[in-house]
């Protein structure tokens, strides 16, 4: 179905605000996890049905989320620190490599964004779905890590080179792309799979 440009303009603003959303509620730190799972599940609605999901759903989602998410949320926030630190190890010299190292480092860091993506893919597919066994699922999905992964990198990229009031839109945007990425890279196996 070809759209009309005031429509792409229509969707392109909600997933910014969706994106302010998701930042603001993800600020308080344990409640990244609930904030990314709502965010992903509003996305997924979206997709699915062509229309946004109401704000007592999303609100549903997110308190069902709030718990299992503050392990998640707290995982991811303690990975992105230890990569943050191991890099400027490694930068300063108090850790032996140099830029080879710094350069794995990176590459196993975006690869763990994509797994990790692919879980908040899976977990907004179906918000009743286990964190774990989202996790449990990920192994043989490399190929869709990978292609997520990159788009985590490049909205990260973009993130440092956009003005800081813009960073959100991208949380909104690189949520509905991580989605049609995975999508495309498993057309045929549903993600309720995973």
């Amino acid at each position: 179905m070809r759209r009309d440009w005031r429509e792409t303009v229509r969707i392109a603003t909600d997933l910014a605000l969706l994106g302010f959303l998701v930042t603001l509620a993800t600020l308080p730190l344990v409640t990244a996890g609930a904030a990314m799972a709502a965010g992903s599940a509003a996305v997924h609605h979206h997709l699915e049905h062509d229309r946004w999901p109401t704000a007592r759903a999303s609100w549903a989602t997110f308190r069902r989320a709030l718990v299992p998410g503050l392990l998640a949320g707290l995982a991811a926030a303690t990975a992105a620190l230890l990569v943050v630190v191991d890099v400027l190890a490694v930068r300063n010299g108090t850790v032996p490599g140099g830029a080879p190292l710094v350069a794995l480092t990176m590459v196993l860091a975006a690869a763990g964004a994509g797994y990790g993506a692919l879980v908040i893919v899976a977990v907004g597919a179906d918000p009743e779905h286990s964190w774990r066994a989202a996790l449990a699922a990920l192994p043989g999905h490399g190929r869709a890590a990978a292609a997520v992964g990159g788009v985590v990198v490049l909205a990260t990229v973009l993130a440092l080179m956009v003005h800081p009031a813009l960073v959100p839109v991208l949380t909104g945007y690189g949520l509905f792309a991580v989605h049609v990425v995975t999508r495309r890279m498993s057309p045929v196996e549903p993600l309720n799979a995973l």
